[in-house]
């Protein structure tokens, strides 16, 4: 009894610090103003083929602690600057270990931190001629990613919690924190419905198994995303909660028919795109019944991206590829070919190719030779560049390292974090009905 008269204090006090949480960003907005429409018609206007081209590749970096003076930001920055990227993906870090570890399970991620993420990233924008659009995954919230941010319950304990509240609070504080270190796009939430037990790679990262409630919380966490000032993405379009192989080292393969796909993996896209979602993420998943042709994951599908998802969806935001250097397709083709092979298909993005160089060759020499006809990429650079506009790139690229720490972590969004732990707690079975447990008083 002691321990639960605690818990109700502790969750009390977390809803008065949640009412103290830092205001976010301003909202993503519908439509753009005056000024923005005319930053984009202005920058569009003066752009080059090779600035077009470099506007739909987004390169990597780690956010632990680099200096300018050295050979790794270099290389960002001159990959930045003369190949005109469009954007820039963070991860965490990877910590130095020797090749001779007997140990071969000994782990080398680790978190990046918020001020040098910060850091990094105003340095790269101010390399850039055009600002750069900047993602994070930052599904169970900054600190998911990035230590000392919050971190918040996986989507399926959010989803056990069952407060559509609790999850557009977690994504609005995800956002508001994640333009403090100067991300703009959160590629969250996961709209795959987990329904086959053998997934090694969504599972817990799903909000759950019943199409509706992933299309619920999907939406909430869209709404959240979007108040907080980041740009939500869906994915991994067209759904990859059936499948028991792991994009990352393999093609996973879904057989279904289009008609179960349409019921079931289609559904809480839909309500996503329905709440406004702003970005669309295609992965690695080969269906059949949507694409019969070998070799042909949603990434590299124009079937799925620009016949489905454009076409019959009727999405008209931003579509980014999942990582390129993921061995479903980077085992399977170049990198130049990738590349190509996902901007035809109807993706604006391609994301982290394994060579930034030569993707953007090889996109521009199949723009040249017209195997990509050059209206389709003067679409796809002025969604990007209104999503720019959106975010208010065109006012203000950079970010305060000294605001940072008052916008970044805290008890008031820990207290938020916190009390969707607390309310995911769920009984599965009770047969005996020995819960609550009843234990003797102590003796005196």
């Amino acid at each position: 009894m002691a321990k639960a008269a605690a818990l109700i204090v502790v969750l009390s006090i977390g809803a008065s610090l949640a009412a103290q949480a830092p205001l976010p960003a301003p909202g993503i907005t519908a439509t753009l103003d005056r000024v923005a429409q005319r930053w984009v018609d202005d920058t569009f206007r003066k752009m080059t083929l090779d600035d077009k081209v470099g506007q739909l590749v987004m390169t990597t970096t780690f956010t632990t602690y680099l200096a300018s003076d050295t050979d790794a930001f270099e290389s960002l920055a001159t990959r930045v600057k003369t190949l005109r990227l469009g954007g820039v993906h963070v991860f965490g870090g990877v910590e130095a270990s020797p090749g001779v570890l007997l140990n071969n399970g000994y782990g080398t991620v680790i978190l990046g931190q918020p001020l040098e993420a910060a850091s990094i990233l105003n340095r790269l924008q101010a390399q850039a001629a055009i600002p750069l659009l900047t993602s994070g995954d930052f599904e169970a919230g900054v600190g998911f990613r990035i230590s000392g941010a919050t971190v918040f319950p996986r989507e399926m304990a959010i989803a056990a919690a069952n407060s559509e509240e609790l999850a557009f609070q977690a994504a609005r504080i995800t956002a508001s924190e994640s333009r403090a270190i100067g991300v703009h796009m959160n590629f969250s939430p996961v709209a795959d419905v987990n329904n086959n037990p053998r997934n090694p790679v969504i599972n817990t990262r799903s909000f759950g198994e019943a199409p509706a409630d992933v299309g619920r919380f999907t939406a909430a966490f869209v709404r959240g995303l979007r108040a907080g000032g980041a740009l939500s993405t869906l994915k991994h379009f067209p759904g990859h909660g059936d499948t028991d192989v792991d994009s990352h080292l393999g093609l996973p393969i879904i057989t279904h028919p289009r008609e179960r796909v349409e019921q079931i993996e289609l559904a809480p896209f839909r309500d996503g795109i329905a709440a406004g979602a702003d970005v669309v993420m295609t992965g690695h998943i080969q269906m059949p019944a949507l694409d019969p042709a070998e070799m042909s994951p949603a990434t590299l599908s124009e079937p799925i991206v620009t016949g489905l998802l454009r076409r019959d969806l009727k999405f008209d935001g931003l579509v980014v590829t999942d990582s390129m250097v993921m061995d479903a397709v980077s085992r399977r083709l170049q990198p130049g070919d990738a590349a190509v092979r996902a901007v035809k298909a109807g993706n604006d993005l391609v994301l982290q190719p394994a060579d930034d160089a030569a993707a953007v060759a090889a996109i521009k020499a199949a723009v040249e030779r017209q195997e990509i006809p050059m209206a389709q990429v003067d679409a796809s650079v002025r969604r990007i560049l209104t999503a720019k506009a959106k975010l208010g790139l065109h006012k203000t690229r950079v970010v305060s390292l000294d605001e940072l720490p008052a916008r970044v972590g805290g008890r008031a969004s820990a207290a938020v974090a916190q009390e969707i732990g607390a309310k995911s707690i769920t009984l599965l079975k009770d047969d005996r009905h020995q819960v609550p447990l009843r234990v003797p008083r102590e003796s005196s």
